[in-house]
């Protein structure tokens, strides 16, 4: 059979392209969601009403018509159903024509450009809104889901971002469409349906990833915490990707964890602490720095740890005594993890060692001697720091 699947923009009549409509006219059978199908109800065709690839592929499957077309909301490469579906696909012969995207529609009609700018949808999945908003100039927020405008807007609130300029668009393409502009603080009450598409412009922008951020510009409590050039070299040898998962283990403040989000602000940091004052001091660090992909969690590791998403970078600060058994820990969920452990006392150290030794692995260890300086009178005074030992290694 003939497949087609189609971009029909976002109302599919004004936003419809030639080759759209061409292949629209040559298929016995359309199929798509109900909205999608509807502006073609009237041309007679056989019509079956569906989203969701695998009964789409059964359906063209049993088909006795040589050609059918797929339709798609805005344009099939764009957060779109098409991904799925193709591989189910592969008895036919498939043709895929692009659409007009809610993001190039409405970059359109604001004047902005797309070409910089982050997109990110919020149809059932969770997201790091506010830091992905403060690490870009421009965010495209397709919504839904879990998250409304409102409930975007109240979260750049939530983390510092309240004023960031934001636009919202609703039914785009339709006569009902309406545009809204103003401040995120403005708009933490706004109404919007169903089908709404959000942008953020923040002049004020990160144009760098956050390394080895400064003491003093953490909030701090009697709660100890690893020192920024420490830091530097502990969550390089982490190699922390966009999407990562990482697990802060004995959390303290926070900082790790901060570091850490702002590498992955597609992933997700999860951060442990027996203490409830540094829990707090980590949620409070992650909103100053406008790190909502931070979960700070109080509890004792391991055991809190089996119920824990899979995680890829495990960074382990303090153990209490229970390094092997956090190692088990990892290791059952992710047998190649990697694990960075600090030490500044040679127990702790030879503990780590050991661990990675019975994981498996050799692990690799560095011992930095930070030296600051420091005035006393008219004097710069030298002012050496703990050694600390950084033990690094991938289970095996």
């Amino acid at each position: 059979m003939k497949v087609y699947i189609v971009g029909t923009g976002m109302d599919g009549s004004e936003t419809l392209t030639k080759a759209a409509e061409k292949a629209i006219s040559e298929a016995a059978l359309l199929i798509g969601a109900e909205r999608v199908v509807k502006p073609f109800m009237q041309l007679g065709k056989e019509l079956f009403v569906s989203y969701k690839p695998s009964e789409i592929a059964e359906k063209l499957g049993s088909a006795e018509c040589d050609t059918a077309a797929v339709l798609m909301s805005g344009d099939c490469g764009f957060f779109s159903g098409t991904r799925k579906l193709l591989p189910l696909l592969e008895a036919h012969d498939v043709t895929v024509i692009s659409g007009i995207s809610s993001a190039a529609y409405f970059c359109g009609k604001l004047g902005i450009s797309y070409e910089n700018m982050k997109f990110i949808t919020l149809h059932g999945r969770p997201s790091s809104a506010a830091l992905n908003v403060k690490m870009n100039e421009h965010c495209f927020f397709l919504l839904g889901g879990e998250m409304n405008a409102a409930d975007v807007c109240r979260r750049l609130c939530e983390y510092g971002l309240g004023s960031v300029n934001v636009h919202i668009g609703t039914d785009l393409g339709y006569e009902t469409e309406q545009i809204i502009v103003g401040k995120a603080c403005e708009l933490t009450d706004v109404q919007t349906g169903g089908l709404s598409v959000m942008i953020t412009e923040n002049r004020e922008h990160l144009r760098h990833i956050p390394t080895a951020i400064s003491d003093e510009k953490f909030t701090r409590g009697e709660i100890p915490m690893t020192k920024s050039e420490v830091r530097c070299i502990a969550l390089s040898r982490l190699d922390i990707g966009a999407d990562s998962v990482v697990w802060d283990i004995g959390c303290g403040t926070g900082s790790v964890s901060v570091e850490a989000a702002c590498r992955c602000p597609d992933g997700k940091v999860y951060a442990f602490d027996k203490k409830s004052e540094a829990v707090t001091l980590t949620d409070e660090n992650a909103r100053k720095f406008s790190c909502d992909n931070i979960e700070a969690i109080q509890g004792v590791c391991p055991e809190i740890l089996a119920d824990m998403p899979v995680p890829d970078k495990v960074f382990i600060g303090g153990s209490s005594g229970k390094m092997d058994g956090i190692f088990e820990a990892v290791r059952a969920k992710n047998p190649s993890a990697d694990i960075v452990v600090t030490a500044v006392s040679l127990e702790t150290l030879n503990e780590a060692v050991s661990c990675f030794s019975r994981f498996g692995t050799e692990a690799e260890v560095v011992q930095i001697a930070v030296t600051r300086t420091g005035k006393l009178g008219t004097h710069t005074m030298l002012q050496a720091q703990n050694p600390v030992f950084i033990i690094s290694g991938r289970l095996q």
